[in-house]
């Protein structure tokens, strides 16, 4: 038996910022913090909702908080970079044929951020 110790590369906690691709992968996962803030607020919402109308007013009163605010404006940010990110692979990941032909690129991201849009207006035009 060998008393050789086994090479164990050395892995620094920062190892992801040497590359680019990393650190945008890296922010891509950090997108989903401010994403669960929002999302328990909105559950908080519609608990109050239920509760009565004073817990509602509280809650309204507590999203006008304008840190809450910054942070909801961060987590938009954030899932919008998030979608963009999605959208740019979605072509490399499921590419589309149509009369076998493959669908450029740029239509599809194209498609996906119109029908975002198309979604976005309904959702505000039944508020």
């Amino acid at each position: 038996m060998s008393n050789r110790k086994p090479y164990v590369r050395e892995m620094k906690r920062t190892w992801w910022k040497d590359h680019p691709f990393y650190r945008i992968y890296m922010v891509r996962e950090a997108t989903v913090l401010p994403l669960i803030f929002f999302t328990l607020c909105l559950t908080f919402g519609l608990g109050s909702l239920v509760v009565g109308e004073a817990a509602w007013n509280g809650w309204l009163s507590f999203m006008a908080n304008p840190v809450v605010i910054a942070i909801n404006i961060v987590a938009l940010a954030g899932s919008l970079f998030h979608a963009q990110t999605f959208f740019s692979m979605m072509p490399q990941v499921m590419p589309i044929r149509i009369g076998g032909k493959l669908l450029d690129k740029k239509v599809i991201v194209l498609t996906q951020w119109a029908a975002v849009a198309v979604i976005s207006a309904v959702i505000l035009f039944l508020v």
